[in-house]
């Protein structure tokens, strides 16, 4: 069994819930600059273990991960401070908000030894699992394209003031989900153009970018793929849509796994058509109000990390996959900005960056 640290109790919310109820894991220490957060977590989970100081977990020698749920712009820091303390690394998208710090945690990556997974937790609810092992099975032949996009009503978030700052896109913070399913099946992603607008209803609550956006995406190899987020107005309803899926079309059938609804289809290379759903585990992945929390997932990702570490895998999406998966959201940023194609590439060279 591995020792956690958990930093950052808001989305760690989550990671307490998965980390305690894991078999692979041990919850040592949870830590937050506000002290009163951690008061609370510690009743909500009758888990007394708390600091207000990160460092106090880094200088724990029987913690082996620590896991980062704090504000996009304080992973880089964050993470290389673990990475110095020779501590394994469990970072929430977005990884990272500044290519000009990849370099610098590359080299502490190498120099460490020590593994860093980047918690995109979409690929580790149930119907995203299932699709992925059916496309590794072969059943629907080869990837023609895919499709991916995540429409959801989220006019509540204008209620928390940090939503309507100038740092918050929903272009980071919501659209990434779907980002990354393109990238999970077609990685090299040379180029993008896309198209934003932010709606009257995400103007008249207050933000300052764009909350509807559409792009086209162009692979290394040919293929082609598009994404799409809506986030400020009314959506279908669950037995006609869903908030995000992922669709995937092949040469010999097809796929679609609805995220939130834990729902999947397939129309297999027999041509049979199956639609499965996992009703059953429902309080596995939603374990507090609504759905705002996915604490299955979670968990699925903690244990599967856990597994890299004993076993000596790597876990995906690792380092080098989370700094491109950056690229390619700066590129999308440009191109809203610009009205114009960006090549990925052009942001990597910028900052130095070499993956391959």
């Amino acid at each position: 069994m591995l020792t956690l640290g958990i930093l950052g109790l808001g989305e760690g919310r989550s990671t307490m819930s998965a980390a305690l109820n894991s078999p692979k894991w041990k919850l040592k220490t949870i830590c937050d600059r506000n002290e009163d957060l951690c008061r609370h977590r510690a009743e909500e989970f009758n888990f007394p273990h708390y600091t207000t100081q990160y460092q106090d977990m880094l200088d724990d020698p029987e913690i082996d991960a620590v896991a980062i749920y704090t504000p996009d712009h304080l992973h880089a820091e964050h993470v290389a401070q673990a990475l110095r303390a020779g501590k394994h690394v469990v970072c929430t998208k977005p990884f990272i908000d500044d290519l000009s710090k990849a370099n610098e945690l590359l080299e502490l990556s190498r120099t460490s030894g020590k593994k860093l997974f980047v918690g995109q937790s979409s690929r580790f609810f149930e119907p995203m699992k299932r699709q992925r092992a059916d496309y590794e099975a072969g059943l629907i032949g080869e990837l023609i394209t895919i499709e991916a996009y995540y429409h959801a009503d989220h006019r509540w978030f204008l209620e928390k003031g940090w939503s309507l700052e100038n740092a918050f896109k929903w272009l980071y913070g919501g659209l990434s989900h779907p980002v990354d399913f393109i990238r999970w099946y077609l990685p090299n992603i040379e180029e993008v153009m896309g198209y934003g607008m932010l709606s009257s209803n995400g103007a008249k609550g207050g933000l300052k970018h764009q909350d509807t956006m559409h792009f086209i995406f162009k692979s290394t190899d040919g293929r082609v793929a598009r994404v799409s987020g809506c986030y400020t107005g009314p959506v279908q309803p669950v037995t006609r849509d869903s908030e995000m899926s992922c669709v995937l079309r092949g040469t010999e059938g097809a796929s679609q796994g609805d995220y939130m609804d834990l729902r999947y289809a397939i129309t297999d290379r027999t041509g049979e058509e199956r639609l499965i759903t996992w009703e059953h585990k429902l309080k596995h992945y939603f374990r507090f109000e609504g759905k705002s929390h996915h604490a299955g997932e979670y968990q699925n990702y903690l244990e599967y990390f856990a597994d890299s570490i004993e076993q000596d895998f790597t876990a995906y999406p690792d380092l080098k996959e989370g700094i491109g998966t950056i690229a390619l959201l700066q590129a999308m940023d440009r191109s809203l900005s610009t009205g114009q194609p960006v090549k990925v590439q052009a942001l990597l060279a910028e900052h130095g960056i070499v993956l391959s």
